[in-house]
């Protein structure tokens, strides 16, 4: 039986999606995805990045490849793996990244931080509707 392994990421490109073909002619596409997470620290907001990895294969693979560019908006749904391998040295190394089930097109997100709106305006014009 399968665990739950599922994820939805949202954010921006890093740099241009590489397609590539495996040896048996499977498309399978490489993108990185930078997600912006901000919060409220000692009445300054902090900008907190999260970088992730994104493979797409066959149809998925041909319409990233073919649609996004760097700084493009895109909403990922997909399942995490880890890849694992050994160097020269004999050291191990493990990396995250997400492969892709769903993906779509997002508009460009902001880089400067959300700036909640004042609540009095927000109450007048709540007032305002009733």
């Amino acid at each position: 039986m399968n665990s739950v392994n599922s994820l939805i990421i949202e954010g921006n490109l890093v740099r241009d999606p590489v397609l590539t073909e495996t040896p048996k002619g499977t498309k399978v596409c490489n993108f990185t995805v930078a997600s912006n997470h901000y919060y409220k620290h000692d009445d300054e907001y902090q900008q907190e990045v999260t970088f992730l990895d994104v493979e797409a294969w066959t149809k998925l693979a041909d319409y990233s490849g073919n649609n996004f560019t760097k700084g493009k908006g895109v909403r990922v749904v997909g399942r995490l793996k880890q890849d694992r391998w050994e160097d020269g040295d004999g050291k191990t190394h493990s990396r995250l990244k997400l492969v892709a089930e769903y993906i779509e097109k997002r508009p460009t997100f902001s880089k400067e931080p959300f700036q909640p709106e004042n609540n009095s305006s927000r109450t007048s014009q709540a007032q305002s509707i009733i």
